[in-house]
């Protein structure tokens, strides 16, 4: 694989983070950087690793219904954690994929947060600013909801759903909220209520902040864009649904969603396939807006591509079937030998750190909040407020940039035309089963689908095929705690509470 070459201002600390991540505490950090950041510059370098560098795309997707069993003898590996994610087990080990790399992964990150609030409180920076313009005030608005996306994106993945309307009183996640400085802290659980909280609060401070902020690669850090469309997330699972579409719309207060979701009739169809790699993460379009730099073997056949539990047969056609607009949506799905397939979405880059012996380090780009999902998430809120036409025009440009030739009077959506499609007789049922529909082809691999079976309580149901052929199903229902991934091991042995199975 040829070494390419990396314009990201944040990928040495991203392999310095990779190659020290096995000495690390519960939420590791390197005590020696806590008296370097002397000015807005190191500070600014500091919070490019505020952002965790691992992904749930793997742990997200092989628990979904997006995964499925292709047959021992059609796959190219059985190996873990893709046997114990899709048959819903306690996965405790840490590797590449698991739930654990993304725990350690986000409590990094909020250690860098943290880091970087105390500079900002032990340090007079008034006055000063970085390259760009910016000062100190928006760097704390970076730190402060950086530290909140890490802690909400934990609480969707091992913490009971969050109920709308409801008490929330289940075991919430652990919210550090100033750097370690003994060697084993103690940290307590609360409830999902005092998380949200929380968050929240650090979201709606870090939002009035981070007004005006400007990096030399902006799509690696909280802008203000960013920020509106992880508040759009946020407040989707919540169901403040007014919320979900004031900051959704935040996100262009001078242009559109049209002109700014992933552009596949004009733009990526065309692409040959590493051209389509290369831009579907690129930072410099539009549809990205927050990127990460993620260690990850995501692409690769003998992870994801081949493994037994994975993307095979019955998702392909799911993928690329025919949606309730009356056409597929385009995309550049590949395959190696059916039923192995692969959404062809990551560009890996491989570091080498000795070129001799072979060792490296690789990693993805990996879109964790794009003008799609926004757009996506404010239709999906004005369903809820039961206002269809907007969300019928949203959803109609969504589609307009993803169906080959699309036409109004053929692929655009009514509540009628939706109701026939799923057989419904309610429109708000209708429309919100397109929503669904949509997420579900157009994130597929990217871990969405999950937050939406959560948010949705949808069963999933997972296939296993014997020796013989013989096919049974399983499912996993809404209310069951093996939808709840379990605390990593380490954490544990630290004291933190298990969750209960």
């Amino acid at each position: 694989m040829k070494l390419q070459k990396i314009k990201s201002i944040g990928i040495v600390l991203f392999i310095v983070t990779i190659l020290s991540s096995g000495c690390e505490k519960y939420l590791g950090v390197d005590p020696d950087m806590r008296t370097e950041i002397q000015n807005l510059d190191k500070l600014s370098q500091l919070l490019v690793s505020g952002y965790p560098d691992r992904h749930y795309f793997t742990f997200a997707e092989v628990a979904s219904d997006n995964a499925e069993d292709k047959g021992a003898q059609y796959a190219g590996s059985n190996n873990e954690p893709y046997i114990g994610l899709y048959h819903w087990n306690e996965v405790l080990e840490r590797g590449n994929g698991t739930p654990a790399e993304y725990w350690f992964a986000c409590y990094r990150a909020v250690a860098t947060a943290n880091q970087a609030l105390e500079s900002i409180a032990n340090n007079d920076f008034s006055g000063q600013k970085t390259l760009q313009g910016s000062n100190v005030n928006q760097f704390k608005g970076e730190a402060l909801i950086a530290r909140a996306y890490s802690i909400f994106m934990l609480s969707i993945f091992f913490s009971e759903p969050y109920e709308i309307g409801g008490a929330n009183s289940g075991l919430g996640i652990p919210y550090p909220l100033i750097p370690e400085t003994t060697v084993n802290p103690s940290y307590e659980r609360g409830t999902l209520a005092d998380t949200y909280a929380q968050i929240e609060k650090d979201l709606t401070e870090g939002l009035a902040l981070l007004q005006g902020i400007n990096h030399e690669v902006p799509k690696f850090h909280f802008t203000e864009q960013a920020a509106h469309a992880f508040a759009a997330r946020f407040y989707l699972f919540k169901g403040e649904w007014d919320k979900v579409i004031e900051h959704a719309t935040a996100m262009y207060p001078t242009s559109t969603f049209r002109s700014n979701v992933r552009q596949y009739v004009q733009k990526l169809s065309p692409l040959s396939y590493d051209e389509y790699r290369a831009a579907y993460t690129s930072s410099q379009n539009t549809w990205n807006v927050l990127l990460a730099s993620t260690y990850s073997f995501e692409q690769r056949y003998d992870y994801n591509g081949g493994a037994r539990y994975s993307f095979g047969e019955t998702v392909k056609n799911i993928y690329t079937g025919t949606t309730s607009f009356g056409a597929p949506f385009l995309q550049k799905f590949g395959s190696w030998t059916a039923p192995n397939y692969t959404t062809n979405k990551f560009n890996e880059t491989f570091f080498y750190t000795n070129i001799q012996a072979g060792i490296g380090v690789a990693y993805i780009m990996s879109p964790i909040l794009t003008a799609d999902e926004a757009l996506l998430n404010r239709a999906e809120a004005y369903i809820q407020n039961e206002d269809f036409a907007n969300a019928i025009k949203d959803l109609n440009d969504f589609a307009s940039t993803r169906i080959s030739g699309y036409s109004p009077s053929t692929h655009g959506m009514t509540a009628a035309k939706a109701k026939t499609y799923f057989n419904v007789t309610d429109d708000k049922e209708a429309l919100l089963m397109v929503v669904l529909e949509a997420k579900r082809k157009e994130f597929m691999q990217e871990g969405i689908r999950w937050m939406d079976i959560l948010r949705h309580k949808l069963t999933v149901k997972h296939n296993h095929i014997a020796s013989d052929g013989t096919e049974t199903f399983q499912e996993l229902p809404a209310g069951d705690k093996r939808r709840v991934f379990q605390i990593p091991q380490d954490a544990i042995n630290n004291g933190i509470i298990r969750n209960p199975r």
